[in-house]
């Protein structure tokens, strides 16, 4: 059946004239365009389809992009893309040159920020409404959507804790659907469960105050004499709003967050009262999706994104058996990390697991499901995470810290003061380090080498494979003189055998893994020293440039803090041309270190340095952006030629 309304919004003030009845079918076909778009190409579903009557309810009533609505981390906007023109688009999302996947102000004026880390959109919204109140641009509405899983974010309390301090007037919609990922935790998760369990507790507030107020006799006329102090005691007995209320915001909720009707009596009430004001909505995630709505935690949790082709004729589709015999894919980095984990905690009692409302991105349910006594979920609160390791380690725990390297970035001050500054035995386990695909930007883990590097203390590490993973994990818990970092890539192992006992490797050193031994052909000599994900670019370099006539040594640094300076020194003595190849920016990354340790010793080498670009790197396959960024092994190849042909301006140490 066509759309009856769908087709007819090119813009949001398209919504403006449309009767409650025609937003809430508009509501359902956009909630059906995303399931049947995003079934096929894969993305982020669950959250979208939660939030389909509250993007309908927000751009009825408001002036886009004159008035304000920031969408906090994107896993919720869809709805948004689609009623801001971007429709048609919908389809290329997260894909090569499409829409991007959360917000992004150079994709639409209807994104007022971009953002793909959780809790900013409160802090956001301040600023932009204080701003106004001082004369910079126009003065509008303001209205920020979170999901009750970023209010386990510091930063979100933060800027609550400005706005009801200043009254700044901004609006917050607390869209509370029990999850974020995964089920939320915390007490703050605990008090809203139980909140949106029980929405007559608002009514009958309401009704104890107005009847005590009305009793006859004098008696009335007391209660509105004492009213504040009367209110306060209501509130605190019986009001779901009370710690909103504390901080000076006005509450209104639960509010029904599929009720289209109610919720935009709700929003204008709230834009009208000029000083905050939060909206507690209760959405379910997955809304429409049976195996979301209804499967209950697990369901929501696992169709929180959908993958390519998952989805057909508005349900899941039937997977394709394996070809028998067909190849079994290598296990996961993740997966192998989680289960060395497990087998690490059970070797030594002091080993403990802390994630940061990420247990199945980083591996660690595994170590929920098989042992939850050494298992902590802070919720979106890296730096809560680490300062958690910290005091761990003061008590003589092993704590492992796994979170993305993009995330780590959130908890830089905690790195900084509380573990490097104090030498505490904190292993950080840094996931999805270098180019992440899909996500794009605000999650690639392009920069992580560079700002742990510069810090004493600590040590960097980076496994070419999934078994040094498994080895290096070993390592870092046997280290007791200090912090040490690990990173790996996100996807699949290169297909390594695991090893049956995980040995320690020694701190700082290298490993050639392949010598070239005399130039071949007269071709100069050329050695790939690689560093994580970099090795195997190296090798495949190497094979290439072995087809072209040039023999190329490759080494695997294994470590970038410390380096091994005797195998730099002796690869740029043994070699004309010093390849350093790494998975991170090169400003202040890996191959600096090789340059700077080189020139400390007062080495003179040609060094060239393949790393990531000086920019943001878009969204889109691995494949694409390695291939944009010229990080494969072709491309490595051909500069490498063209420096041993003098065809490039290679900087010497």
């Amino acid at each position: 059946m066509p759309p009856l309304v769908l087709h007819r919004i090119e813009q949001p003030q398209d919504l403006h004239g449309l009767t409650d009845h025609e937003l809430e079918v508009l509501a359902q076909e956009v909630r059906e365009h995303i399931i049947d778009t995003v079934g096929e190409i894969g993305g982020h579903f669950g959250a979208n389809l939660g939030t389909c009557e509250l993007a309908v309810a927000l751009h009825s009533l408001l002036d886009s992009p004159r008035d304000k609505v920031l969408w906090d981390v994107g896993h919720q906007a869809y709805p948004h893309k689609v009623l801001t023109g971007r429709r048609d688009q919908l389809q290329t999302i997260r894909s090569y040159e499409g829409l991007a996947p959360f917000c992004a102000i150079h994709e639409s004026e209807h994104d007022i920020m971009g953002a793909g880390h959780a809790s900013t959109a409160i802090g956001y919204a301040v600023g932009i409404k204080e701003a106004m109140r001082r004369g910079h641009g126009e003065d509008a509405h303001v209205v920020a959507v979170v999901g009750d899983g970023a209010m386990t974010g510091g930063v979100a309390f933060e800027a609550v804790h400005q706005a009801g301090g200043s009254g700044t007037p901004i609006v917050v919609v607390l869209n509370d659907n029990g999850m974020s990922i995964a089920p939320n935790v915390g007490s703050l998760s605990h008090y809203f469960n139980r909140v949106r369990l029980n929405p007559r507790l608002w009514h009958a507030r309401e009704e104890v105050e107005g009847g005590l107020t009305k009793l006859p006799a004098g008696i009335g006329a007391a209660f509105e004499r004492i009213g504040p102090h009367f209110k306060e005691s209501i509130k605190a007995f019986c009001a779901p709003g009370l710690w909103w209320e504390e901080l000076d915001f006005a509450y209104m909720g639960v509010i029904d967050g599929h009720d289209v009707h109610a919720l935009r009596r709700a929003l204008r009430e709230a834009l009208a009262a000029q000083r905050p004001v939060v909206v507690h909505c209760a959405t379910v995630k997955g809304k429409g999706f049976a195996p979301a709505e209804e499967g209950g935690l697990e369901g929501m949790e696992q169709w929180h994104a959908a993958k390519p082709k998952s989805i057909s004729r508005g349900a899941p589709a039937v997977k394709a058996a394996r070809p028998s015999g067909a190849k079994r894919a290598p296990p996961a980095y993740t997966q192998v990390f989680g289960n060395a984990l497990v087998q690490e905690c059970r070797r030594d009692r002091r080993v403990l697991g802390i994630t940061a409302a990420m247990n199945s991105g980083t591996g660690l349910h595994i170590l929920q499901r098989e042992l939850p006594d050494r298992y902590f979920d802070v919720g979106i609160a890296e730096q809560q995470a680490v300062l958690l390791a910290a005091g761990l380690a003061l008590q003589g725990a092993k704590p492992v810290a796994a979170i993305y390297s993009t995330f780590l970035q959130r908890a830089y001050d905690q790195i900084v003061h509380d573990v490097c500054l104090q030498k505490l035995n904190v292993v950080f386990a840094l996931d999805r380090a270098g180019l992440v695909g899909d996500d794009g930007p605000t999650h690639h883990g392009a920069f992580d080498i560079a700002y742990l590097r510069c810090l004493p203390n600590i040590v960097l590490m980076a496994p070419r494979d999934e078994a040094m993973l498994v080895h290096m994990l070993r390592t870092a818990l046997c280290h007791d003189d200090g912090p040490i970092a690990l990173r790996y890539p996100r996807g699949e192992g290169t297909g390594v055998p695991l090893p049956d006992r995980p040995r320690v490797i020694e701190l700082g050193t290298g490993e050639i893994l392949r010598d070239a031994g005399s130039a071949s052909h007269g071709r100069g000599r050329v050695a790939l020293l690689g560093y994580g994900s970099g090795v195997g670019k190296a090798l495949e370099a190497a094979d290439i440039l072995s087809e072209r006539g040039i023999s190329a040594t490759v080494a695997d640094a294994r470590f970038a803090k410390p380096i091994d300076a005797g195998l730099a020194a002796q690869l740029a003595a043994e070699h004309d041309l010093l390849v350093t190849v790494e998975e991170g920016v090169l400003a202040g990354g890996f191959g600096s270190a090789v340059w700077e340790t080189l020139s400390d010793a007062g080495i003179a080498a040609r060094i060239l340095r393949v790393g990531l670009p000086d920019r943001y790197v878009t969204h889109g396959t691995v494949r694409l952006l390695h291939e944009e960024v010229g990080f494969t092994g072709r491309r490595i190849a051909e500069r490498i030629e063209a420096a041993v042909a003098g065809r490039s301006g290679v900087r010497s140490g």
